[in-house]
Parts: structure tokens; C-alpha cells; sequence
């Protein structure tokens, strides 16, 4: 007799229990994230300070971190959970941002590859943030100190140490030195 598994929704992943995990949900089950590691924490706080600094001197929207939950899609329900992000002011629902997860799909991604990430998990991460939507999304790597940028599986450029980061096509005036990401 086959057993039929229960599946989750973006519901019952909210009112989980607080624990040590940190958890997706993808097609309705529950995937436990591995901890990333000192090292990822702190390059994801860089990552986050420069786009927070950039977008409060233009009022340009939200920089979320700590990974915050993104609705990708229902029955079954997909929610991931970026390293950073930024959703533009004008694409912030009318009532603010939700205390639950997010149902739009942010205009850039931030991944910082983490030692228990592979090339296959984390190039699935970019395909889905990229069909859902996202604008942008930067892949981080901190063992080759470079930032890879998606603007599509086509648009792809490799920023490396001594380069400088821009943000287009979600700014036209942000810059950042690859360098200071991993300082």
C-alpha cells in the first residue's frame, strides 16, 4: 500500500516552532539549511550594509537579510530564503511589508555561497529567483573573492576582486568595489 506524505504550506513553515534550524520549503517539504558559518555572515552583512546605505540615500525601498521568506509559488507551496535582498520602494505592498513571508519576488537576490553549497543547489537557487522574477540576483563567492551577476541565464557577467560591482539594470548609480565585500 503506497503512503501518501503530507505536504507543508508556506503556512505551517510560519508557525513552526523556533529552533536552531533554519528551513525552505520546497514543493511542499521542509528542507533543513545547514548553519553557514562565520566567514558567510559576515560577507552577507557587507553585502547588506552597502545596498542599505545605498538605497536610504535614495529612498529607494527595503534591504531585507537573515534570510527572509519568499513565496515562489503554491500547491504545493516553494519559499526560499535569500541571504539578502532588495525590493524597490514603488513594488512594496500598499500596507508595508508583511510580518509573514514575502508573496513578491524581490528585484535583486543576494547568495553567498556557503561551504556546504553545491554548484548544482546553488545554480537551481539562481534559475528559480530569475523565473519568478527577480531582476538581478549576485552569487557571492568567498573562495574566489568574485560576485557572478545574472540578469538572465544569458546575462551573466564574473566581477572579481579588483573590479567594481554595479547594480543595473535595478540601479544605474550604484557601485561598490568587489574588494570591500570581503574586507
Amino acid at each position: 500500500m503506497a503512503s501518501t506524505k503530507t505536504l507543508l504550506t508556506a503556512e505551517d513553515l510560519l508557525r513552526l516552532p523556533e529552533d536552531e534550524c533554519r528551513y525552505e520549503l520546497l514543493d511542499g517539504e521542509l528542507v533543513t539549511m545547514a548553519p553557514t558559518g562565520a566567514e558567510h555572515g559576515r560577507i552577507a552583512a557587507r553585502v547588506a550594509y552597502r545596498l542599505l546605505m545605498h538605497v536610504e540615500a535614495h529612498n529607494g525601498g527595503a534591504v531585507l537579510t537573515n534570510d527572509p521568506g519568499i513565496i515562489l509559488r503554491r500547491n504545493p507551496d516553494r519559499v526560499r530564503a535569500p541571504d539578502v535582498c532588495f525590493i524597490a520602494r514603488e513594488r512594496i505592498p500598499a500596507g508595508g511589508l508583511p510580518q509573514g513571508y514575502l508573496e513578491t519576488v524581490p528585484d535583486l537576490i543576494v547568495e553567498v555561497v556557503s561551504p556546504n553549497d553545491t554548484a548544482v543547489d546553488v545554480q537551481q537557487k539562481v534559475e528559480e529567483w530569475l523565473q519568478a522574477g527577480a531582476r538581478l540576483v549576485w552569487v557571492v563567492y568567498p573562495g574566489t573573492r568574485s560576485v557572478v551577476v545574472y540578469q538572465s541565464l544569458t546575462q551573466v557577467r564574473v566581477y572579481k576582486e579588483g573590479d567594481t560591482l554595479d547594480g543595473a539594470p535595478v540601479w544605474s548609480d550604484f557601485a561598490c568595489p568587489v574588494a570591500s565585500l570581503f574586507a
